[in-house]
């Protein structure tokens, strides 16, 4: 069945967690490194007019290693690559005698790896560091999959984008915190639009610094500047023009000083042509800090 939904973009849960990524690259030798599984179920989504509709029960399940490298002192390596990826529909089932009118469908298989390169524009230390990072979307998941065709783990084509990032380290009486901001282009391939990308973090280190709390606002805004054809409305979880605003809260729990789990909850406070449902993450984590 053709429908408009598409799955939350998963780009920012994507590149780590909020003790990584940001303005701070890792200094030469040192890295992060992440176990994590991310998922969202959703039976509703945002319209190309913003409203909500009901859908056929949708998910798709993301079990992902990110790392962090440091190179030097200011340039970082990172590698996303979500080596399991399952994206299923439910059956849609006749309202009146419960008979399956279409069979449900699954996929499994890898999702898009994510490839980048920051450079510290400040020195290490800096009190307000500013990095630029490239992103590279490889599109080495499946954009056409199951007997409607309408299952994928990755769109199907190659971007690049290109973020800024500024921050400040402070503390809040004898709690470490920071705060972070960042904005980006995102220019896309096959006919899908550009996006203008933004968004703010705030962490708070609690438990001398075992239990980081982080608060995160994500927002994609579309050019709309992409063909008008399928994939503008896209029959599985990627889709054409999409823009929301997102909320994401998560937890950072240092067991040891080098280990760690996390788990976070994101969601759109509005948006277009994405998934009304929350997503979900849990991982772990090695921080050679």
């Amino acid at each position: 069945m053709k429908n408009t939904i598409t799955s939350l973009l998963i780009v920012f849960v994507a590149y780590g967690s909020a003790l990584a990524g940001g303005p701070w690259p890792q200094l030469k030798g040192n890295g992060y490194f992440k176990l994590s599984e991310w998922w969202t179920v959703f039976d509703q989504h945002y319209t190309d007019q913003g409203l909500i509709d009901p859908n056929l029960t949708t998910g798709i399940y993301n079990t992902s290693l990110y790392a962090e490298y440091g190179i030097t002192n200011r340039f970082t390596t990172i590698v996303n690559f979500p080596f399991l990826s399952r994206n299923y529909v439910n059956n849609l089932r006749s309202g009146t005698t419960g008979d399956i009118i279409v069979a449900g469908d699954a996929i499994n298989t890898i999702g898009d790896i994510d490839l980048g390169l920051k450079l510290g524009l400040t020195k290490p230390g800096a009190s307000v560091p500013v990095a630029l990072t490239l992103f590279l979307g490889v599109p080495t998941g499946t954009d056409i999959a199951g007997a409607e065709g309408n299952l994928q783990t990755g769109d199907g084509e190659f971007n690049q984008m290109l973020q800024l990032d500024a921050g400040k380290g402070f503390n809040l009486g004898k709690t470490s915190a920071y705060l972070s901001a960042y904005t980006a282009f995102n220019h896309r391939t096959k006919g899908f639009s550009e996006e203008f990308r933004y968004g703010l973090e705030f962490g708070l280190g609690l438990l001398s610094e075992k239990l980081w709390t982080t608060a995160k606002l994500n927002v994609v805004e579309s050019l709309k500047n992409g063909d008008t054809a399928e994939n503008t409305t896209n029959t599985s979880i990627f889709a054409n023009n999409s823009e929301f605003s997102s909320i994401e809260l998560g937890l950072n729990y240092y067991v040891s000083s080098n280990f760690g789990i996390s788990a976070s909850v994101a969601g759109a406070i509005r948006g277009e042509i994405i998934a009304a449902a929350p997503s979900y993450s849990v991982g772990i984590f090695y921080d050679m800090k």
